[in-house]
């Protein structure tokens, strides 16, 4: 029987007899190339996926869209979330909500790393677009750009 494909490249399968999944341990896939810093392991259904996902502090994602409605519930720190000109701090403990095609950044504050759970339909993998149409790279805040 042929492993079927994942629509995010590295993700980790479900189904046919796998059902329960280390996420710390799950081989790690960047989650934005090209706009964010986004990185952690990927479980993909048959309708949904859910990434254990980490954002290095002080860097994140440049303004985004992605045809698939997005949860991500933050685990650990704080993201600078900005989504359809809307501005907000998101602690521990709290969900952020993502619209289908709403374009959104989202950065990890300077006191530390965020870890946060990100639930996605499947109409769409992991990674989306930058709303600039390129992929020259994430959001570095000042101070925190790669040496």
């Amino acid at each position: 029987m042929s492993e079927k494909k994942t629509k995010t490249e590295g993700a980790t399968k479900a189904g046919s007899g796998k059902y329960c999944f280390p996420m710390k341990s799950l081989d790690v896939v960047p989650a934005g190339t090209g706009y964010s810093t986004s990185k952690g392991g990927v479980v993909e259904g048959e309708r949904m996926l859910v990434g254990y996902i980490n954002k290095a502090k002080g860097t994140g994602s440049r303004p985004h869209s992605h045809p698939n409605e997005q949860f991500n519930y933050i685990l650990q720190g704080t993201l600078d979330v900005e989504i359809d000109g809307q501005k907000f701090l998101a602690k521990a403990g709290s969900v952020v909500y993502v619209p289908a095609n709403m374009e959104h950044s989202m950065v990890a504050t300077p006191e530390e790393d965020v870890i946060f759970i990100a639930i996605k339909d499947l109409s769409h993998g992991i990674i989306g677009k930058a709303t600039d149409g390129t992929m020259d790279g994430p959001r570095y805040m000042p101070g925190f750009e790669p040496k």
